[in-house]
């Protein structure tokens, strides 16, 4: 880490709107850290969404915590305040929110139902360009928010991660941790002139830290972002339109307006009731007519490690529509030709299968 890092912590921090960004190794780090520095740890509940990839999840089991996973809107695939609240006990130490896909959830709505004992952290891996419904961009929202900077997201450095909020005590805890409980990093030792050795260790850190390579391309990146959005918007309109004229029994996430939707992930769920074949097969069927479809996500409730670690839950809306969702190619490099090229395939597909 070096100046790099640090100008990029600075400039995303402004674009976000928050206060300090904390830059890290990967959005899984982001969540361990950022548990860990709120105290959790064994003995405690941490609420978050089963569909959703394991790292939400993970970050809690790493600490010694339990997961208690929560059902979802059927809308818009995110928690259900609901379903959070009805799952609150004594021993809640957190609720992990995550946006999926980049449908923003209504944060301050859920936090006015949570005691304030109860930690909100946001899981935005998906959702950098998003705004919650009051107008603010994803990440200003005070909470502790967790971001992705890996391959395949809006914003990409090839790996990386940050936490975004306004608690500086948080913020000084999460720098530390990241560098195996260093404060001063490698670049601060050899450019201070006085800085000969390394500060006792107090804290049990870890090696999570961000790198300036990675900082320089983000920088870049952050510079293209409206760009890159742009384009990503772009076709997922062109999907909205055409498929709701074009493709009958397809359900598309909840609709925002949609500057609101970060757009990371199409998702649509498909009238499986109404196939010949099931929802893999029509998967594999686009694979071979070179469409990049594909899942998002089996549900970890399902999975034989959390069963065994976090026990058996029934998550009946989660359970519904596991079977019937999948994604559609997005990307800022895609063009809306191509975005036609799947919609010309899906539409052949619905028809020979229905």
């Amino acid at each position: 880490m070096g100046p790099e890092v640090q100008e990029f912590e600075t400039e995303f921090a402004n674009y976000i709107g928050a206060q300090c960004a904390v830059t890290v190794s990967s959005c899984t780090a982001a969540l361990h850290l950022t548990l860990h520095s709120l105290g959790v740890g064994p003995g405690d509940e941490v609420i978050c969404p089963s569909l959703t990839w394991c790292s939400t999840a993970n970050a809690a089991l790493y600490l010694g915590a339990k997961v208690v996973f929560a059902d979802i809107c059927r809308e818009t695939l995110c928690s259900s305040d609901a379903e959070i609240i009805r799952h609150v006990t004594p021993r809640t130490k957190a609720v992990i929110v995550v946006h999926y896909g980049g449908y923003p959830v209504d944060v301050n709505r859920l936090r006015s139902f949570l005691p304030k004992s109860i930690a909100i952290i946001e899981d935005a891996a998906h959702a950098l360009g998003a705004t919650y419904p009051d107008g603010r961009k994803v990440g200003s929202s005070g909470n502790p928010v967790c971001f992705s900077f890996y391959a395949n997201k809006n914003l990409s450095s090839a790996e990386g991660g940050a936490v975004a909020c306004d608690d500086r005590s948080l913020v000084e805890r999460l720098r530390s941790l990241r560098q195996h409980g260093q404060m001063a990093d490698a670049w601060k030792r050899f450019t201070h002139s006085q800085t000969v050795a390394l500060a006792p260790l107090e804290t049990l850190g870890f090696k999570a830290n961000y790198t300036d390579l990675q900082a320089a391309i983000a920088r870049a990146q952050l510079r293209r972002f409206a760009e890159l959005q742009a384009r990503r918007l772009e076709i997922a309109s062109y999907y909205v339109s055409r498929l709701q004229s074009s493709a009958p029994g397809v359900v598309m996430q909840a609709a925002v307006s949609m500057p609101d939707h970060a757009r990371h992930l199409f998702v649509i769920r498909l009238p499986i009731e109404r196939f010949r074949i099931s929802r893999d097969d029509f998967l594999r069927e686009l694979r071979k007519r070179n469409i990049g479809a594909t899942l998002h996500y089996v549900p970890l409730h399902t999975m034989p490690l959390y069963r065994r670690l976090c026990g058996v839950q029934k998550l009946p809306i989660t359970d519904e529509v596991a079977p019937q969702i999948m994604t559609l190619p997005i990307s800022s490099s895609m063009t809306v030709q191509d975005a036609v090229y799947v919609c010309d395939h899906m539409e052949d597909c619905l028809l020979k299968f229905a």
